[in-house]
């Protein structure tokens, strides 16, 4: 089999490019590179990654390891953006969203919802109670 390209091998696995580049770093995962200086990831790696057992699915499409459950507080839509306000517990946070995030989320006062934090970006997921 041929060696695949970075985004290609992280499909097959599972796991993100970022993951991949990361592994490479730390020897967890052999790579070649191409005449242009990209990535490959021979397919025998990805084999031997694929059945390398992973953590469980948390039924969460986004990963994030900083989740906040709460409470929409508010909801300020301003042309094509919004601030949301979310109460998670002792914390409040406020995310800039699109007011189509809004729309699609169904994002109210009142609604529950929970904020991930992610590096610097505040991601907003509707909570299904």
């Amino acid at each position: 089999m041929a060696d695949l390209t970075l985004g290609d091998a992280a499909r097959a696995i599972g796991v993100s490019t970022d993951t991949l580049r990361r592994w490479d770093r730390t020897g967890k995962i052999k790579t070649t590179r191409d005449e242009r200086n990209r990535r490959l990831v021979p397919s025998e790696e990805v084999e031997r990654l694929s059945a390398t057992p992973r953590r469980r699915p948390t039924g969460h499409h986004l990963s994030a390891r900083n989740r906040f459950p709460g409470i929409v507080k508010s909801v300020e839509v301003d042309g094509v953006m919004a601030l949301v306000e979310i109460e998670a517990g002792p914390f409040t946070l406020v995310a800039a969203v699109t007011r189509d995030a809004v729309e699609e989320l169904g994002l109210a006062p009142g609604v529950p919802a929970t904020a991930a934090v992610k590096a610097t970006s505040v991601m907003v997921d509707r909570t299904n109670t």
